[in-house]
């Protein structure tokens, strides 16, 4: 299970970013650390530590890009990679995120049925030095035991000063096997330049007694190129 590839370091929040005004291709990278690879309030790494990165490319207001983490699941399974797409607009002064996601995990185990879609339909406003967004997403066949799932989430981020940003989530994860849940994050992100960015973030879910779900504190960095 994993979180939006090139997202937000170790955050839930959706970062939606305005079309293009000229339709050029551009390229980016990126790659990290975090003390603990938590998606949707679960460790995907048995509360250890994992590297990740990924490639992004724009064209106008398309984008597609690919992400990879180590995970650990207590099996063979040792990474999750995502491949994503999608189209970005703005509408009434919303911006827009229209996309799917793959989300794929080598050497799985024979019938551990981990690989799933995800579609995904996000908006944002910006408001003064704060941003504001919702998201869906929704998977016909989810990871593991899992078919229909459904994701919403509220999120938001405030710079109260330059290079600092506070932002948070609260989502609800919807399963049609699994309990349904709730699950929360808080945190600061420095950046110290454009290219690199320090993350402290505060996970929870509503979950009580299941490992991996309890509440945790997470650190990373991330270098973009």
């Amino acid at each position: 299970m994993i979180r939006t590839a090139a997202a937000a370091l170790a955050t839930g929040l959706i970062c939606l970013a305005a079309p293009a005004s000229a339709e050029e291709l551009k390229l980016s990278a990126n790659v990290g650390l975090v003390s603990d690879y938590v998606f949707r309030g679960f460790s995907q790494t048995s509360e250890n530590a994992a590297i990740q990165g990924g490639v992004d490319a724009t064209y106008g207001s398309f984008y597609a890009g690919a992400w990879a983490s180590t995970v650990d699941f207590g099996d063979d399974t040792g990474a999750e990679v995502d491949a994503y797409g999608g189209y970005r607009t703005e509408a009434a002064g919303y911006a827009l995120d229209f996309g799917v996601i793959g989300y794929l995990y080598p050497k799985e185990p024979d019938g551990a049925d981990y690989n799933y879609v995800e579609f995904k339909a996000a908006a944002s406003r910006a408001i003064g030095p704060a941003t504001f967004g919702a998201a869906v997403y929704y998977s016909p066949d989810f990871f593991g035991v899992d078919e229909a799932a459904t994701y919403v989430e509220l999120n938001g981020a405030f710079s109260p000063i330059e290079k600092v940003t506070i932002s948070g989530a609260v989502g609800q994860q919807f399963l049609d096997v699994s309990d349904d849940y709730a699950t929360w994050n808080v945190g600061v992100t420095y950046a110290i330049d454009p290219a690199i960015g320090f993350d402290v973030r505060y996970h929870d879910t509503d979950i009580k007694g299941v490992p991996g779900a309890e509440d945790r504190v997470v650190a990373g960095v991330k270098f973009a190129f």
